[in-house]
């Protein structure tokens, strides 16, 4: 007997609300990270035939200028140089892109499609890109620096 009790301390410290949240938000950020790693391309789309490949005239062309077209978010209106012209193109990319980081970039354009108004803008064919799993976009460029109006076959 005799033997002295020490003073009580807490086993464990009280969990507030906002650090159980900020960890579930945290849990759930590394579960979408996951579901889009695992994620696998789209299915293909229907086959075609050679001749309708052939139609397209694809080319390497280099961005000389790029400017936000005003009142949209997504809208960059490109001047391409194309090897057979400089030509105007409306992509919807303005939300992946900041038009001073382009200029020079070499890309991939479908020069052949047919000529369409954007926003008052008439644009002149399209640039290939492709979508990452996390939805953002890259061009589809050579390898290397290639010359202007190289065909893509």
């Amino acid at each position: 007997m005799g033997h002295r009790i020490n003073t009580p301390e807490l086993l464990f410290e009280k969990i507030e609300d906002e650090a159980i949240q900020a960890q579930v938000d945290n849990l759930l950020a590394t579960k979408r990270a996951n579901e889009l790693e695992q994620q696998t391309a789209k299915p293909a789309k229907d086959n075609i035939v050679y001749e309708d490949f052939a139609k397209m005239d694809i080319r390497i062309g280099t961005i000389i200028a790029a400017e936000k077209v005003a009142k949209t978010k997504k809208l960059l209106k490109l001047t391409i140089d194309t090897g057979i012209d400089q030509r105007t193109v409306v992509s919807g990319i303005a939300e992946y892109f900041e038009p001073e980081n382009i200029i020079g970039q070499q890309v991939t354009i479908l020069v052949n499609l047919a000529p369409k108004m954007l926003k008052g803008i008439e644009s002149q064919g399209m640039i290939l890109t492709a979508e990452n799993s996390d939805g953002s976009l890259v061009f589809v460029t050579p390898a290397s620096k290639i010359k202007e109006g190289s065909e893509v076959k």
